[in-house]
This record gives C-alpha cells, structure tokens and sequence, in this order.
C-alpha cells in the first residue's frame, strides 16, 4: 500500500516535468517562430517594392503561422508524450533535437524566400543533385561566413531551447491547460473552413504562407500521390472554340492527331522562294512587365523596343512554364510536361517530333549555342535527340573569352555578349543548307552579375531618367533591383550587337528570328499569378511585308506549328500527316481574344494552372483573363467544373505518356 501511494504522490510530479520540458521548448519555439515572422516581412519590404501595407500580410502570416503551429506542436505532443514514457531524459533531447532542426529549416525557407518571393515547394524534389549544387554555388551564399553564422544559430537555438526548461517554472495546471488550448486550437482548425483566397495578388499571397507548412504540404503530395494516375481521356472535350479543332486519331497515343493547322503567317511575308533560315534568340528571364510596349514596370529592352516597329509581336504571349526547364520542348514541340519537364525523361524519351526533327527531315541543319553548361536542365540530351549538326556550350568557347566572373568561385559561364561573338565566329562562312540555329542567353540569371558594371550603372541611371522619365522617388525604387535591371540593360545590348553584325551575313536576307523570354523572373514582385508566364514574343525578318501588333493570346506553343504550316503553304517542306503538338497557331487578332486551351507548369513537379480561352485556372479558383494578361477573380461554379474537367484530362493523358512512353508511334 505504501509502494502505491508512492507512485501516486510522485506522478503529478512526473507529469509535470514532462510537460514543463515540452512546454518550455514549445513557448520558445512559438517565440521564434513569430519572432522569424516579423523579421521575415520586415525583410521582404526593405528588399523590394510593394504597393500594399505591411500589416495586411503581417497578420495573415501570423494566423497561417498559428495554423501551423497547432497541427506541428500537437503532433509532437503525441510522439513527445509516447517517448516520454520509455524515457523522460530521451524524449526531450530528440526534442530538443527536432525542434532545432525544424527551426534551422524554417529559417532557411524564409531567407529563400526574401531572395526569389517564390515559396521553396515539391519543386526541389525534381532536380538532381549536381543542378541543386550548381544553383546554390552560383548564388554565392555557401559560402565560410554563412556556414560560421549558420553555426552560431544552430548554438543559439539550442541554448534558447535549453533556457525555456530552465526558466519555466509553471504549476502542472498551468501546462495542463496550455495542452487542452493547443488540442483545442487543432480541433477548431481542422473543423472550420477557412475562406478561399480570391486574391490574384501572388505575392502577397506567398508571403503569407508559412513557408515550412507549404514545403510540408508539398513534400507530402509529392511523396504521397506523385505517381498516381488513370486512364480517363477517352470522352474528349470540345475544342470548338479554339483556333484549330483538332481530330484526335488513336487514343493510344492520346496526343496524336490529324496535321490540319492553318498557314497565319504568310500573310505577313513576301513570297519565299527559298527554305528561310531561322534564328532563335531566347532571352533569359525576359519578362513582358519589364519589356516592349505596355510594359507596366516600363521597358529595360529600347533595342527590342525599337525591332518591334519593323516585326510581328504579340502582346499577350505566354511560356509554358515559370522555368527555363520548359522552354526549348515548348517552343520546338508543344510537348508535354512529363512529371517533372519534358527534359526530366531523358533516359528514355517517348519517340517525339519537334520542329528540329521535323526540319531535319527537310534537310534543315541545327546548331545551338549557349554560354552556360548544355548538361544543366538536360538540354544536351534533348537536343542530341533532335540530331543537331552543331552543340555549343561553355566548353567550346574560344580562348580569347573568359567567364563571368563570381564571389562564390562559380560562374553560369559566359556573358551574353561573349555568347554571339562566340558564335558568329563558329557558324559556317557558307551556307549549304537551310539553318536552324538556336542562340539561349543566360546572363540575365540569379546572381544577376552584369559585364562592365560601372558603365551599365550610369545606364541604368540615364534609362531611368531620360527613357523612362521617372521622378526621384521613383528612380530610388527602381534601384531596389538595379542589378537585375542592369543585366537586362546588357541582355539588350547584346542582341542588339547580334542583329546588327548579323545583318554583315549574306543570309542575313533570307532570315525570319524569333526572339522570346523563357519567363518572368520572380525576384521583382509579381502582380498576378500568370505574370511569371507572360513573356515577349516578336519575329523579325527582311522578308517581312507588314509589320503588326497583335493581341490575342499566344504561347510557345503557337510557333512551331505556324512556322511549319507557313512553310509548307510555301511548298518549302512536306510534313507529317500526323503530329503531337499541343498548341494552336499563333493568333493575329488586333484586338484581344484567347482562343486557346494550354497547361501551365510553375516550377518542376508544380503542375497548378491552366487557361482556357479567356477562364484561367490556378489553385483550384476562376479568373477572367482580359488585355495585358489581367485576371481578376470570379466566382463560376460552371467555369471552375468545366476547367477542372479539362485539366484533369490534361494531366490523366500526360502521366498516362509517363507511365507508357506512347506520345507518337513509330513509323
């Protein structure tokens, strides 16, 4: 009887030093975590230019922090509590230990967050390792002082953690009802809705998300239901309101359908007597907010601005992913995005066409050049099964060029002067077949390192100044990004130094170039969530008869199919009877329309959006589109199941081409 009493006169005190160890870490815990809230916008609004007050995110941030927190600290509660009864001394050092941990991540979330405004989700599951340790090399930041700082923190947290048992001197009340309040936070968290969010603003939305939660929710979809698939597509929706209605042919091959595309382009042309080279000049995070007519951030691009009075441009032009891992089997083939890019299936590509094979055939040669590593994204391997005569990279540059140079040691390569040089010098002096050559710049890039730094600050002032006629308050906010801007500047320049030594070629005259962005870049505040895909679009050529604007809505998606049907109503090549491309062709209406029906891939493994005619769907909720690419939310039940249906099918087709590699029969 006395053994007894003894157990029950010690167990209040057991359970109370169980639940001060937790409770002490946890109140620190929360402390820090509201703590690194604050710091983290406060951050955010010293470091770019926002137009909306810093306590409307605040506090939405802290109720999403508040929301996490209870989910997190109840389910370490229930582990805490289970160790606690094999050994006291253990659970609160694995404790300690996770909470550390958890803390150090959560701080690295929100720092790379302050840097990109783009929340760190499943995307960083879709790169291997060596593009993971060229991205973080190339941003400078692991470097001795971080990893000293990182350290420090590391120390501190864990003496903080070890500080709130010591001072917490609560009675067991005390702490039993802190763990009725965190158990009953959950309930009503997890019972009652939140309301949807129908703010199209991303950036604000993204600041205040809870960065760990979101890794966390996406980790787990990710991991859980990644490779999940069925094979519904066998009712196919109407596509009578889109430019071209396309007849699908086998639905074992889902993607297949008849070659009818319709010649838009031609009209603009004068009559080709000859197969034209064509030339693609794709722009490193050139984004339509910061280039070209109606740019609202006004324009960084007076080259381009000045080559569109003599080209076809297209205002309302869209990339097919918020990455440069989508861009070169968007423009070439419109094809579908895999589960992480098209480029990520490498080591078995399903057999595609693109416009490289398909010119090919025709006795095209291609011929690619890039400043960067080919390898990076898988580039090298897509083109190499497109059979190129001409692979061009940071490797083969000539000795007189040198790198852009780095903090860190390391360098994306070359800068994009060097590039056209480089390769100007490298293409053949004569022409004996017709030329597809492909030029990717990369300057433009994170860490924004520009050539000739002093004189493109002065530019960068004048521009400021004098092109853009801003004000002084307005120009101290513009310099918020001056590096970026900067190398916008240069990336202008050099595809003006291209263009111009190019029109000294003798094929110059027989030369259609497209020039486009893989993207908006992200550190710039966005406006919208489809603002990361609205990208320039223009072709220039001699052979050009009329020049236009044009306001319908078009992608990467639109070009090969309509330089491929212009060249064959110009009896230049024979093509396939059928093909696999998933866009249209591109729309020359004046005024503006959206005519076409396209996925639209964020980040790798972030398939989250979709558009269709003028409804874009993103999150799971409705906007209308309208002229400059504007959304504006709308509540459409019709709209939002109809949309739903359509993406769906969408993604049961392409993971359907994951799981079986049957994208085009081979013939």
């Amino acid at each position: 009887m006395a053994q007894k009493a003894e157990i029950r006169s010690t167990l209040p005190l057991r359970v109370q030093e169980i639940l001060r160890n937790f409770w002490g870490m946890a109140l620190i815990f929360t402390g820090l975590i509201i703590l690194f809230r604050i710091a983290e916008v406060i951050l955010v609004f010293q470091t770019h230019v926002l137009n909306f007050p810093i306590a409307e995110v605040l506090w939405s941030g802290l109720y999403q922090d508040a929301g996490w927190l209870f989910y997190f600290l109840g389910l370490l509660f229930i582990i805490y509590g289970i160790l606690s009864l094999i050994s006291a001394l253990l659970a609160r050092i694995l404790l300690q230990i996770t909470l550390t941990i958890f803390l150090i991540a959560h701080l690295a979330l929100v720092f790379y967050f302050t840097k990109t405004l783009m929340p760190l989700g499943k995307d960083l599951f879709a790169y291997n390792w060596n593009d993971l340790v060229l991205t973080v090399s190339a941003s400078g930041q692991l470097n001795t002082l971080n990893l000293i700082f990182g350290s420090l923190v590391i120390a501190l947290i864990l003496g903080l953690l070890y500080l709130g048992i010591k001072v917490s001197g609560f009675g067991l009340k005390f702490y039993a009802g802190m763990t009725a309040f965190l158990f009953l936070g959950l309930l009503i968290m997890t019972l009652i809705p939140r309301n949807s969010n129908l703010d199209a603003d991303e950036t604000k939305r993204n600041i205040a998300l809870n960065k760990s939660k979101y890794l966390t929710e996406e980790s787990f979809d990710h991991w859980m239901y990644g490779g999940e698939f069925y094979f519904d597509f066998y009712l196919r929706g109407t596509n009578d309101d889109l430019l071209v209605k396309k007849d699908f042919t086998n639905d074992e091959f889902p993607f297949l359908h008849k070659n009818n595309y319709p010649d838009v382009l031609s009209p603009f042309f004068d009559s080709l007597t000859q197969a034209p080279d064509l030339v693609f000049i794709f722009v490193e995070s050139l984004g339509k907010a910061y280039s070209g007519r109606d740019a609202y951030l006004g324009s960084f691009t007076p080259f381009l601005d000045s080559l569109e009075q003599h080209s076809l441009v297209w205002t309302n032009a869209l990339s097919s992913t918020g990455r440069t891992f989508g861009l070169l089997p968007g423009v070439f083939g419109g094809l579908p995005f895999g589960e992480k890019g098209f480029l990520e299936l490498y080591q078995d590509f399903p057999h595609h066409q693109s416009l490289l094979s398909v010119l090919g055939d025709n006795g095209y040669e291609t011929r690619y050049f890039i400043g960067a590593d080919k390898n990076f994204d898988r580039v090298a391997d897509f083109l190499n099964y497109q059979k190129p005569v001409q692979l061009e990279d940071e490797s083969t540059f000539l000795p007189q060029f040198n790198k852009t140079p780095s903090k860190s040691g390391f360098s994306w390569g070359y800068p994009d002067k060097d590039l056209f040089l480089n390769g100007l010098q490298k293409l053949p002096s004569e022409r004996t077949a017709p030329q597809l050559r492909i030029f990717q710049m990369q300057t433009s890039h994170d860490p924004y390192i520009v050539p000739e730094r002093e004189f493109y600050q002065e530019k960068l002032q004048n521009h400021l100044r004098n092109y853009l006629n801003l004000s002084n308050a307005k120009i101290s906010e513009y310099m918020s990004y001056q590096d970026i801007y900067m190398t916008i500047l240069y990336a202008d320049d050099a595809v003006k130094l291209f263009i111009n030594a190019y029109k000294n070629r003798p094929e110059f005259s027989n030369t259609i170039f497209i020039i486009t962005g893989d993207h908006r870049l992200p550190e710039i505040p966005m406006v919208s969530r489809i603002d990361r895909f609205h990208v320039p679009l223009l072709i220039y050529s001699p052979l050009l008869k009329r020049r236009d604007y044009f306001k319908g809505v078009a992608s990467h998606y639109e070009i090969t199919p309509s330089l491929l049907a212009m060249l064959e109503k110009q009896n230049l090549v024979t093509l396939p009877e059928e093909v696999i491309w998933q866009g249209q062709v591109l729309d020359t209406a004046r005024n503006f329309q959206s005519l076409l029906a396209m996925p639209l891939m964020r980040n790798k493994n972030q398939l989250l959006d979709y558009i269709h005619g003028e409804f874009f769907l993103s999150d799971g909720q409705v906007f209308l589109v309208s002229d400059g690419m504007n959304i504006d939310p709308i509540e459409d039940n019709d709209a939002l199941n109809r949309l739903n249906g359509e993406f769906e099918e969408f993604k049961n087709k392409n993971s359907y081409m994951v799981q079986t590699r049957k994208l085009l029969p081979i013939r």
